[in-house]
């Protein structure tokens, strides 16, 4: 299984930006999506994760309300849309596949493949 991620960039405080994690080869490998942000000096974090047929979604505690994590099957996509954006929001992003079970969907160890990251900038 291959991910790319796409769509970071640089936006001002209060601006809007959209992921896209774009999944190819064995499917069929995958039954839930994440996305993960490292910021400067910063470990890795959960920012949110789906299901990638049906089930729940879910977010960290610093996003919740502002990030919304979608996927469309037909296009073996997830995406990460993030408005209200903040400075605290900057890192790299990286997109996450595997097979986790409900307890480690929000921990980087659930997956098994990950992408190659995209850099989200927020301004002041």
């Amino acid at each position: 299984v291959q991910l790319q991620a796409s769509g970071g960039g640089l936006v001002q405080a209060g601006g809007s930006l959209r992921l896209s994690c774009a999944a190819s080869g064995d499917t069929n490998n995958i039954n839930g999506m994440g996305w993960f942000r490292q910021g400067p000096g910063l470990e890795r974090e959960f920012v949110a994760a789906t299901r990638w047929r049906g089930g729940g979604t879910y977010y960290s505690d610093s996003v919740k309300g502002r990030f919304t994590i979608s996927r469309d099957s037909a296009k073996n996509t997830v995406y990460l849309q993030m408005n209200s954006l903040k400075p605290e929001d900057t890192a790299i992003y990286y997109c996450a596949g595997g097979r986790p079970i409900t307890s480690t969907m929000t921990t980087s160890g659930g997956y098994r493949y990950w992408g190659q990251g995209t850099q989200v900038t927020v301004s002041s």
